[in-house]
């Protein structure tokens, strides 16, 4: 229905944001990782969509690039994952790396993704590494490179909130989670920072 949105961001949370497109609040469950890039509230910016219409809710997703929309929409077509879980894998690692996993039949860093258990992540492998092309080596580290770093991701994230910089070194001292993952990080500097 929704193919894209092109308007004012408005406001960011850790689990997405508002863009308003001439005056109607569009609300978007976004990936930290989306969130993170999305820059700060008055921004004009383009988001990609997808509307997933339930019997009782309307959800919208928005998405930085169309290969981030694309993947989510594959790792929803897997029985057992939501886009709740979809979102969460892809908070937890960007798109190459979460496509790179899935070809290399990694169940063990599949499963260090917060909602998705043993059985669903061997699931999600057996119907999506078919359909993911394979990156070389030397293409993999080139887009791995071209990545922001974890702690960029999340102090971008966290200026868009209107935190300052201090606040969010303060903020991330001593974090150490699960595979250094973007969205456990903006999590545990909320909680310190009180959000």
């Amino acid at each position: 229905m929704f193919a894209h949105l092109h308007g004012t961001l408005t406001s960011v949370d850790a689990n997405g944001a508002v863009i308003d497109v001439n005056g109607v609040g569009f609300k978007l469950g976004m990936s930290a990782l989306s969130v993170a890039s999305l820059g700060a509230p008055g921004t004009t910016i383009t988001v990609y969509t997808c509307l997933i219409m339930r019997n009782d809710a309307m959800d919208l997703y928005g998405f930085i690039d169309t290969a981030e929309r694309e993947l989510f929409e594959r790792l929803i077509s897997v029985s057992g994952v939501g886009p709740k879980v979809a979102l969460s894998a892809l908070s937890s690692f960007n798109s190459v790396a979460l496509q790179q996993m899935i070809i290399d039949e990694d169940v063990k860093r599949l499963t260090s993704i917060p909602g998705l258990g043993k059985k669903t992540a061997q699931r999600m492998i057996l119907e999506l590494r078919g359909s993911l092309v394979a990156l070389d080596d030397e293409s993999y580290t080139k887009l791995a490179a071209a990545s922001k770093s974890v702690s960029a991701q999340v102090t971008d994230a966290l200026l868009g909130m209107g935190f300052t910089k201090r606040e969010i070194e303060l903020a991330s001292v001593g974090y150490e989670g699960p595979n250094y993952s973007v969205e456990e990080h903006i999590r545990f500097a909320l909680q310190r920072l009180g959000g």
